[in-house]
């Protein structure tokens, strides 16, 4: 229990933190001062401080449940990761989850601005997923899916990165996808002022909030230990620093693609990361 929740919170609070780096080098690129990098750690905790309200559409008591679940399923997450290193396959049916849940979440309060974002999650669910599933070829490097026989296979052969390196820039698509201000943020675009969190107020929105801060750890969670095997706790620290400047630059100098242009995007890097690491491992 004690692990669980250490784990718990080093997630929460690095993964905030790295969203308000994220900001922050953006704003330096577009030449901008920017918020201060722990403003996203503080504009969290300011929700749950103020009153929860609910819109006269929102579909009660669904409303609640989604956000509360979206909670759980990266709690969850937590445990079947860092905490015991399970396998793969679990954690690839809590981002899908993940996406069910973020449709809902648009369309449960009866926000035209959710519900249209909710109709985009279903379009970003075709893309991320398949994403997601290039860690099929880490199975057919490795001969299994569990963490921990992942890690130890790494560390006697070395880093996944440099024998299958097309799976993980692929991998390293899906990290951009997720990133705040992605070009690829078609569900949380500006043109549907903040997609399917619009209409929620209060300890609803500091969920979702501390949701996405769980998940983005997650997720760098995930590529640094599949691609780059057996790390150190400040080794994963640094390499999450590394990677979310590195997004945050990308994410600056690029413009945000419209849905249709995301998605195939997406969908042609999932196939290419696919076939073209598994023609490489038959060569």
């Amino acid at each position: 229990m004690a692990s669980i929740l250490i784990n718990l919170l080093i997630a929460a609070f690095m993964g905030t933190v790295l969203i308000g780096l994220q900001r922050k080098v953006m704003a330096r690129v577009q030449m901008r001062p920017g918020p201060p990098i722990i403003q996203y750690v503080l504009h969290t905790l300011k929700f749950y401080l103020k009153e929860t309200s609910f819109p006269k559409t929102a579909a009660m008591p669904f409303y609640i449940a989604i956000a509360s679940t979206l909670c759980a399923i990266w709690v969850t997450g937590i445990i079947m990761g860092p905490v015991t290193q399970g396998s793969l396959l679990l954690i690839f049916g809590i981002y899908a989850m993940h996406k069910i849940v973020e449709h809902n979440a648009g369309s449960s309060s009866g926000s035209p601005y959710g519900k249209l974002s909710c109709v985009r999650a279903v379009f970003s669910a075709s893309a991320e997923l398949p994403l997601f599933a290039l860690l099929i070829v880490v199975y057919l490097q490795t001969h299994t899916m569990i963490i921990s026989d992942i890690i130890t296979y790494q560390s006697i052969n070395g880093p996944l990165i440099f024998s299958i390196p097309l799976a993980g820039i692929m991998f390293f698509v899906l990290l951009i996808t997720k990133s705040h201000y992605s070009l690829f943020s078609i569900t949380k675009g500006k043109d549907i002022i903040s997609g399917y969190e619009t209409e929620h107020f209060g300890v609803m929105r500091g969920y979702l909030m501390f949701s996405e801060s769980i998940s983005w750890y997650m997720l760098l969670w995930i590529y640094l230990t599949v691609f780059f095997g057996p790390l150190s706790l400040i080794s994963y620290f640094m390499g999450m620093i590394v990677i979310s400047v590195i997004i945050a630059i990308i994410n600056a100098i690029s413009p945000i693609l419209n849905p249709n242009h995301s998605v195939m995007f997406q969908i042609t890097c999932a196939f290419i990361g696919i076939f073209g690491s598994i023609i490489l491992m038959i060569i």
